[in-house]
């Protein structure tokens, strides 16, 4: 790795490595960073959310004309992430009614917001019919008949689409795969037909359209197309929301998709399945966030082994992924990148399985240092934790060398905040 200058699509854009090797986010210095803020702390480059939203809206525009981005807000459900995005004319897409709480006090227009999940409640479908939510995915026949009944009245009849399960696989973990036939997510493709003829029956629902998603952290293109081509059989609607799903690098080995091939490949299914003159929506989450954002860690011990064991202050109550999918990451330490210690990076909770990187290079690690993880924007806020007690990190937002905090580090008082006597 060079001593300057620009770093790898695995680092938030415009990240680099002064003349004396440390490090720049959104122009501020990583070690200022972590002396003002503390670790473990999510570090954000605006700019980077803001160029990537504003290539998918771009891309899309281009090659269709109705067309609208969603950000699947589990990805990040972060106030001034979804503020930043409304500001780019990016909708929601939200999965429960917290998620739907925070996309509306960001100020997404409730037009631009679509309901999914496979078991709402219905006070989640309450509060969607009482905001006018745009647009709720049905995930069921149980749903089904509860939306039925909730709806209607003043508001008239809730716009929905079916949620179709294509029965068509990515490549990915079997945890983040949904569009298989044994998916618990909505409607085999035996099933949907009749979800069909029942929502055009109900007097309360009004159904557009379609709604599909096969899965996450997808790098091979083909699967969207064949899931299109599956839906199509089902009869000719006006909206189409084909999901989300594209995968990025979390190392630099890893090469997927550009986001213009993404969409590029997406439209082109649509308009040979579905046609040019419908009304398209996708829901990036992973691919608008994930290399946005690192992780700062304060080291605070190391210890010798075959690999050498380097414990940082955060581990799985701040990034759960390599626990739930083993997924992979990269590591440096601040202001000596490049290395060839053999490491293993691991937290300080109480689990053996508390590893954040198995094997990874580093460059003579010891206590005090400061370790950064690139590529944690994508489900390491979403899933944080208080395993062992352990406040969750604050997430801080960099641009031009400014530095704000717009989710504070919780207290240990925080912890007990909800207790009752």
């Amino acid at each position: 790795m060079a001593a300057t200058g620009t770093l790898s699509r695995v680092w938030p854009l415009g990240s680099r490595l002064d003349e004396s090797g440390n490090l720049e986010l959104g122009g501020c210095d990583a070690r200022e960073l972590a002396r003002e803020f503390g670790t473990p702390a999510y570090i954000v480059a605006e700019d980077d959310l803001r160029a990537r939203a504003r290539a998918f809206a771009q891309a899309l525009a281009e090659r269709h004309a109705d067309a609208t981005v969603l950000f699947a807000t589990k990805a990040f459900p972060c106030t001034a992430v979804l503020e930043l995005f409304a500001g780019e004319g990016i909708g929601a897409d939200v999965a429960s009614g917290g998620e739907l709480h925070m996309a509306l006090a960001a100020g997404i227009s409730p037009e631009r917001i679509v309901l999914h999940g496979n078991a709402k409640s219905a006070a989640e479908l309450e509060y969607a019919l009482r905001e006018r939510v745009g647009l709720i995915a049905l995930d069921g026949f149980d749903e089904l008949e509860s939306l039925t009944r909730l709806a209607g009245g003043e508001q008239g009849a809730q716009r929905v689409l079916v949620r179709v399960t294509p029965d068509v696989r990515g490549d990915t973990h079997p945890a983040i795969s949904t569009g298989q036939a044994e998916s618990k997510f909505g409607f085999s493709l035996a099933s949907a037909a009749e979800a069909i003829v029942r929502v055009q029956e109900s007097p309360t629902l009004e159904l557009v359209g379609l709604h599909v998603h096969i899965g996450s952290q997808l790098s091979e293109l083909d699967p969207f197309r064949r899931a299109t081509e599956a839906i199509a059989q089902l009869g000719e609607f006006a909206v189409y929301d084909l999901g989300g799903g594209l995968g990025v690098a979390y190392t630099s080995a890893q090469q997927p998709p550009t986001i213009e091939q993404y969409v590029d490949a997406t439209v082109a299914a649509a308009h040979d399945f579905l046609g040019e003159r419908i009304r398209l929506l996708l829901e990036p989450g992973r691919a608008l966030v994930a290399n946005s954002c690192v992780t700062l860690y304060g080291v605070e011990t190391v210890k010798p082994g075959p690999l050498t064991w380097v414990a940082v202050d955060g581990g799985m109550s701040d990034n759960l992924r390599p626990m739930l999918y083993g997924a992979p990451y990269e590591a440096e330490i601040v202001g000596r990148f490049g290395g060839a210690t053999p490491c293993r990076v691991v937290g300080k909770h109480c689990e053996s399985g508390d590893v954040l990187i198995s094997d990874v290079a580093l460059d003579e690690p010891r206590a005090g240092d400061l370790l950064v993880t690139p590529a944690t924007g994508a489900y390491g806020h979403a899933l944080a934790n208080n395993y062992n007690g352990i406040p969750r990190p604050p997430v801080i937002f960099c641009k031009d060398g400014d530095a704000r905090v717009v989710v504070r580090r919780e207290t240990y008082d925080d912890l007990g905040a909800r207790d009752v006597g």
